[in-house]
């Protein structure tokens, strides 16, 4: 049987868990080109819907609107209250 790290189990020398996911990284970020400001808040007001079906605890959600030639910027962050949450929402958007 193949030795394994003490991050991995001997069944089948998977990494746990634990050594991919350590909350530590609960923020999302999200940036996006537009036309104009109202399809932006289109997009901020979807993106804030599927946050909310993935939140255990509310999402800190900051958004900024930066105005660029020709449209405008959508640059938004998505904290959560655990990693799990964050990834969950992020493969939501693939």
């Amino acid at each position: 049987m193949k030795k394994c790290s003490a991050t991995e189990t001997a069944a089948c020398c998977c990494v746990d868990v634990g050594t991919v996911m350590d909350n530590t990284d609960c923020t999302a970020s999200w940036s996006g080109a537009f036309a104009d400001r109202h399809a932006a808040e289109a997009m901020l007001k979807h993106l804030t819907d599927k946050a909310r079906q993935v939140e255990s605890e509310p999402c800190v959600i900051q958004a900024e609107f930066v105005e660029e030639a020709p449209g405008i910027r959508l640059n938004v962050d998505f904290t959560f209250a655990c990693q799990a949450e964050t990834l969950i929402f992020q493969l939501g958007l693939r």
